[in-house]
């Protein structure tokens, strides 16, 4: 009965060694087999690619035949057209055609229509691809009679120009990023640039006029700088020069919290559809994705126009924090509605537009610090919001237990093969003995 018990017990023990080999071999081919896995906020690894694409496709094709692209939810370039002989065109180009029936000279024309209407605060209009219209929105503090007369010259221009109500108010997001701050209140650094010289921190334009001085602190013992150039309303950015005239270390990471960064590499250029984040001193690392271009905002301190639209939620103090997406930096956000309790829409001012005004350049040169002038993680991989070790790469302790790398499945795979070594060693042990036992039976 003994050595029944004893076999049963060396079987199972076997059975379990080889399960746990089949197991971590499992779990070791599909780490390797899979791209690997960054944090929740990973953008999607083909939104610049597709996003090209679509561009390129419109620019060949006119503005007559096409009416705006973007990217789909799996990631691939979608360009709408006027005409079959426009579809054919993208098909062949490996993206796909939408028949729609205004071509984007026609929503421009709306657009301009608009504007040229009596400007009314708290409205915005912006142009959805998708849908083939121009969307009017007005918010909560938009009178019965102002929002009666914008509603009628939008049914003028014609049925493809609609109209909507929307809670909240758009404001600027006045009161990261870093928090930068001064008497006109805080906003949040977005990106450093230089003009070959000096470098500057690129952030709203409605943070404050020129002249503004920056601080790190609410005690005024960590001087940023002070805001030399500026463009809002119309625009909405500005430059705070530094006051030593350098960026420092880490100039090239934006700060996402918690210890984590992302390393800007370039500029780039929004699409609709596509993965963005943005981070800001109040609401920290955000993501969302961009819901239309060429947005206008009439804020009670003026008309903005140009911007990009998203469905990012931000809240006061976030304005001028950084948007971005892969690796790329898109804009600094300006204003919006909403909150990130209850969601919101949020506006950004492109870059490469804001850069070629002031005459400045991205810092992409590998420096590290942080924009606002304070110390920034560095070393985070291109356009993935990761922890950044202090040197040099990531502890191998932290490889070994990440339960989406290798390390479990190979500590499965090097526990079985101890286990099956130990019940193959027990059982000789035991065999040896028991003859043992009996040789000195037979011969006692």
């Amino acid at each position: 009965m003994r050595h029944a018990r004893r076999r049963s017990v060396r079987r199972v023990a076997r059975l379990a060694a080889v399960g746990g080999l089949l197991l971590g071999a499992t779990m070791v081919t599909r780490a390797v087999a899979s791209e690997p896995v960054g944090p929740s906020a990973a953008p999607h690894p083909s939104a610049r690619s597709a996003s090209g694409t679509g561009a390129a496709l419109v620019a060949r094709l006119g503005g007559d035949r096409t009416a705006g692209h973007w990217v789909d939810p799996d990631g691939r370039p979608v360009v709408a057209v006027t005409d079959e002989s426009a579809a054919d065109a993208v098909r062949r180009a490996g993206a796909t055609a939408k028949t729609v029936r205004h071509s984007m000279s026609e929503l421009r024309s709306a657009v301009s229509a608009l504007r040229a209407a009596p400007q009314v605060p708290g409205t915005a209009w912006v142009l959805d691809y998708r849908a083939n219209e121009v969307v009017v929105r007005g918010d909560r503090t938009v009178s019965g009679s102002d929002w009666a007369r914008l509603t009628g010259v939008a049914e003028g221009i014609g049925g493809f120009v609609r109209t909507k109500r929307t809670g909240g108010a758009f404001t600027t997001r006045l009161n990261g990023a870093e928090p930068i701050l001064s008497t006109a209140g805080r906003c949040s650094a977005g990106f450093n640039v230089s003009d070959g010289t000096k470098d500057f921190v690129l952030t709203a334009g409605h943070c404050g006029p020129t002249g503004s001085v920056w601080f790190g602190d609410r005690g005024g013992d960590r001087p940023i700088g002070r805001t030399v150039a500026r463009s809002f309303p119309g625009d909405d950015f500005s430059l705070v020069a530094y006051a030593d005239g350098e960026a420092g270390d880490g100039a090239d990471v934006v700060a996402v919290g918690d210890g984590k960064g992302v390393r800007i590499t370039g500029t780039g250029e929004p699409a609709v559809g596509q993965r963005v984040f943005r981070s800001g001193s109040t609401s920290g690392l955000r993501g969302g994705r961009v819901t239309a271009l060429d947005a206008t905002v009439n804020y009670p301190e003026g008309r903005v126009t140009g911007l990009i639209e998203t469905d990012v939620c931000a809240e006061p103090g976030d304005s001028g924090g950084p948007l971005f997406s892969e690796g790329l930096a898109l804009g600094v956000a300006s204003g919006g509605s909403g909150d990130c309790a209850e969601g919101g829409t949020t506006f950004f001012q492109p870059l490469p537009e804001a850069m070629e005004s002031l005459g400045v350049r991205l810092i992409v040169s590998g420096r590290e610090g942080a924009a606002a002038g304070t110390s920034a993680p560095g070393g985070a991989p291109a356009g993935t919001p990761a922890p950044v070790p202090d040197a040099g790469g990531t502890p191998l302790l932290a490889r070994l237990t990440d339960r989406r790398g290798l390390g479990p499945g190979l500590l499965v795979v090097a526990g079985s093969l101890v286990a099956l070594v130990a019940t193959r060693w027990i059982r000789t042990e035991q065999d040896r003995k028991a003859y043992r036992r009996r040789y000195s039976a037979m011969w006692g």
